[in-house]
């Protein structure tokens, strides 16, 4: 009685030692990866991939060292294992998926093609990933939603990183000017409103700056059927500041456009009406 006692003890104290000790990693991870977000230099990819990877591990050696403590559950154990060859291989065809989803989360965390805070489009989906899971990737959209997308098929798909290898990122500021505007004056006025905007940054490397090369491009990229189409490039420091420097860069540019007579065109229509010929059109 007094044995039985203490293995059902040592059995629970040691799932309650389990369950603390994987707390304690994970407020560890927890710190190191607050800390790396916060310095903006570190990535906390490979922290919040090895966090999960730790806990799992602390949970299955917790749980097997548990059973294993204890005699009865030992033995029972061992005999489910000895026939449990059947049941083995189906396991092991049912989780080749889980398998795929976690290699593809190793190979995400060795080659790196994104990481945690990095701004993603596959498809149709946008936002920011999240956490790397050792099963799935997880990515919040510009609405505040989770995506929730299993690492083998992420691995497979082609991404569209918005910061991967450097931030700063460029955005096309296209305007349709009519036929009768000035065109010279339009270029002028883009000119004027990307470069006095607080978020442009210069993109022009040294050897740029010393040949003279322009600080914004403004081009006439076609010739529409109703507008003679103008294009920008302005550049910011990262995605979200680029996104806020087009939304202000349309809205200052049309203030412009009206203030200073630059005609931005609009759709006309032609309507014929035929003659009426015994009551019928």
């Amino acid at each position: 009685m007094k044995e039985n006692l203490f293995n059902i003890s040592l059995f629970f104290g040691i799932i309650v030692v389990t369950f603390f000790v994987a707390f304690l990693v994970n407020r560890f991870f927890s710190r190191l990866i607050r800390r790396s977000t916060e310095d903006m230099k570190n990535d906390p990819t490979t922290y919040q991939f090895l966090r999960h990877v730790v806990s799992a591990m602390i949970y299955i050696i917790g749980f097997g060292v548990a059973i294993y403590s204890v005699p009865s559950l030992r033995t029972l154990a061992s005999t489910l294992l000895a026939g449990a060859s059947i049941i083995a291989m189906a396991v092991a065809f049912a989780s080749q998926q889980a398998l795929s989803n976690v290699v593809g989360g190793v190979f995400i965390i060795i080659f790196k093609p994104f990481r945690i805070n990095d701004r993603l489009k596959i498809r149709e989906l946008q936002g920011i990933v999240e956490d790397i899971t050792l099963r799935h990737t997880v990515i919040r959209d510009f609405e505040n939603k989770r995506i929730v997308i299993p690492n083998s098929v992420i691995s497979n798909e082609v991404i569209v990183n918005s910061d991967f290898v450097e931030d700063k990122i460029c955005k096309f500021i296209d305007v349709g000017i009519s036929y009768d505007s000035d065109i010279d004056k339009a270029k002028t006025i883009i000119y004027d409103e990307v470069m006095k905007h607080p978020l442009y940054v210069d993109p022009r490397k040294p050897e740029q700056v010393e040949s003279g090369v322009p600080e914004v491009i403004v081009r006439v990229i076609m010739l529409g059927e109703s507008s003679v189409n103008l294009r920008a490039w302005a550049w910011a420091k990262n995605s979200p500041d680029s996104f806020i420097l087009m939304c202000d860069l349309y809205e200052n540019i049309k203030k412009r456009f009206d203030a200073e007579g630059v005609e931005i065109p609009f759709p006309h229509r032609t309507l014929v009406y035929k003659e009426q010929r015994n009551g019928l059109v």
